[in-house]
């Protein structure tokens, strides 16, 4: 059986498209009882930019629990230089995210960071969860409306109820998925994802294009299904330009409109996404 890392992008993304495993996850990590958890629904992952030259903000899952609280869950593989920097600006950019021009403050709700690295972050402690939130010297919190949880997965356990979570995630064996749920019933779900995403050969889908997937009409054929999800990228891919602010010419949506080839379809995408105007996505993907 081949083994599928779910440090993988898209075998993280695929282990969190289940709601039971959403909802186990983070009654483990927030200390939040199972029944309070009402909902965990899956929105979209791209924050809007405000301004022409804002950076585009794209989340590894965007969530909103029980309809008022959002949540951003990410894993981080590789080492980054500015990490705390970039979660703040996240953090920052999803809380203000719903706020339009004219409308009240008292629309902003509350928001919580969880970032799963698969690095030593934090060299001073050997605490491997640590939560942040906006408090002043004495430890008088300001408000909850920001939080923030690091989860380092190479420090040594510590009899946490988060251990089960961060040995699925270091798993290199089906053995050890499968050890996990004989000790642990709330991981069953969890465990019953892993096994299922081992035998599969191919888990590279995009992630709009596997969410577009989950809601397109499971009972048609194939090749309906194909069209239909090279539409949906064409579509994300006009509207991540035309929030550029930049003119964005029949004749570019036209050609993107037609293009039905989904690798090509990807890498525009993610062009898109990186651009600063119509026009460097033009030169990028020679249009």
């Amino acid at each position: 059986m081949e083994k599928i890392s779910l440090k993988a992008d898209y075998a993280f993304k695929e282990l969190f498209a289940h709601e039971k495993v959403r909802k186990q996850f983070l009654s483990d990590v927030l200390g939040i009882p199972l029944g309070q958890i009402k909902s965990v629904r899956i929105v979209n992952p791209f924050l809007r930019r405000t301004f022409k030259r804002q950076k585009q903000g794209i989340m590894d899952i965007a969530l909103v629990l029980n309809d008022n609280v959002k949540i951003d869950i990410e894993m981080q593989v590789h080492r980054q230089k500015h990490y705390t920097k970039r979660k703040l600006y996240y953090l920052a950019r999803m809380y203000t995210d719903d706020l339009m021009i004219g409308e009240r403050y008292r629309k902003l709700r509350r928001c919580i960071s969880i970032s799963l690295v698969d690095f030593e972050l934090f060299s001073d402690t050997v605490e491997y969860h640590s939560v942040y939130r906006l408090r002043n010297e004495a430890g008088n919190e300001l408000t909850d409306l920001w939080e923030v949880h690091i989860i380092e997965l190479g420090k040594t356990l510590q009899g946490s109820v988060v251990d089960d979570w961060i040995r699925l995630l270091n798993a290199t064996s089906q053995e050890e998925v499968e050890m996990i749920a004989v000790k642990n019933e709330g991981m069953r779900e969890a465990v019953e994802v892993v096994r299922q995403m081992g035998l599969i050969r191919t888990l590279r889908w995009m992630y709009d294009d596997y969410w577009r997937a989950r809601r397109d009409r499971w009972d048609e054929d194939e090749y309906v299904r194909d069209e239909g999800r090279a539409e949906g990228k064409a579509e994300s891919i006009i509207h991540l330009l035309q929030n550029i602010n930049d003119a964005l010419s029949q004749e570019l949506i036209q050609k993107i409109r037609g293009q039905k080839d989904e690798e090509i379809l990807n890498r525009w995408l993610l062009s898109a996404a990186k651009a600063e105007s119509v026009e460097q996505f033009r030169k990028q993907e020679n249009l």
